[in-house]
């Protein structure tokens, strides 16, 4: 059955070469639309390197993530009530359970890992607008052995914001972008890699993201399941504490 599915999506990525980045994204929703997990959790062990201070530490996040637009990390042990919930367009930070930070900028994964598969096409253009991506510039290259549509830029130049997608699979493989809206100049590479089948699509396994051509952030997945039960309110904020943690179950 999963042969089948592969082939049947190699087929139509091939069939019709998209002429436009938004063409692209249209393909992807197209491919996988009703069938893209609707939440998904995991561990996360997360490496950091501090550029300041070249100091690395590791530490283990727990995430979960709500189609088309909601992702929780919990920062190590979740009943410290420490993380983060993005959406599309905001960050709210968390520290004991109590919202202490929000800021008007969201999280660029959350456009392509899930809301394109899961949304209506314009609202994932609107998304991610703010990226400055050239949406009218798509070229084919290969990575990592790959064949790979590139929109926004052109294998070798990484001065621009662009993403590649997989042709076959049409799921994201590699995004430069600016992390922070304060430094739009600092563009983040960001390649996504050791993706498996997950529900009714697919999770990278493997996150690396560069600055500089310095590895800053490496993660890795694990204990990954999909579909899982979450209430609305596990997303929320200012309820961060009141819905028993996926990992802790109970009060």
């Amino acid at each position: 059955m999963r042969r089948l599915l592969a082939v049947a999506v190699a087929a139509f990525a091939a069939a019709s070469p998209p002429k436009d980045g938004v063409a692209l994204l249209k393909q992807m929703r197209e491919a996988y639309l009703g069938k893209w997990f609707k939440t998904v959790t995991f561990v996360q062990r997360t490496i950091r390197k501090n550029p300041q201070t070249n100091v690395t530490d590791t530490t283990t996040w727990y995430e979960a993530l709500r189609s088309p637009d909601r992702l929780r990390i919990d920062f190590g042990d979740p009943a410290k009530g420490n993380g983060a919930l993005y959406t599309a367009d905001s960050l709210y930070v968390v520290r004991g359970g109590k919202v202490t930070r929000s800021v008007a900028s969201g999280n660029p994964f959350l456009p392509f890992v899930a809301g394109v598969y899961d949304q209506p096409l314009d609202t994932t253009v609107r998304q991610i607008q703010p990226y400055k991506f050239d949406l009218s510039r798509i070229t084919t290259a290969n990575w990592q052995g790959r064949p790979v549509y590139v929109v926004g830029g052109v294998a070798g130049d990484t001065t621009k914001p662009q993403f590649w997608v997989d042709r076959d699979r049409l799921i994201l493989l590699r995004m430069i972008v600016p992390l922070s809206p304060a430094a739009p100049a600092e563009l983040a590479d960001i390649r996504l890699d050791d993706y498996v089948r997950v529900g009714g699509g697919w999770l990278a396994t493997r996150v690396g993201i560069m600055v500089g051509g310095e590895m800053r952030q490496q993660e890795q997945y694990s204990d990954w399941r999909a579909n899982v039960d979450l209430p609305r309110d596990f997303f929320v904020p200012q309820k961060w504490t009141e819905v028993p943690h996926w990992a802790r179950p109970g009060p």
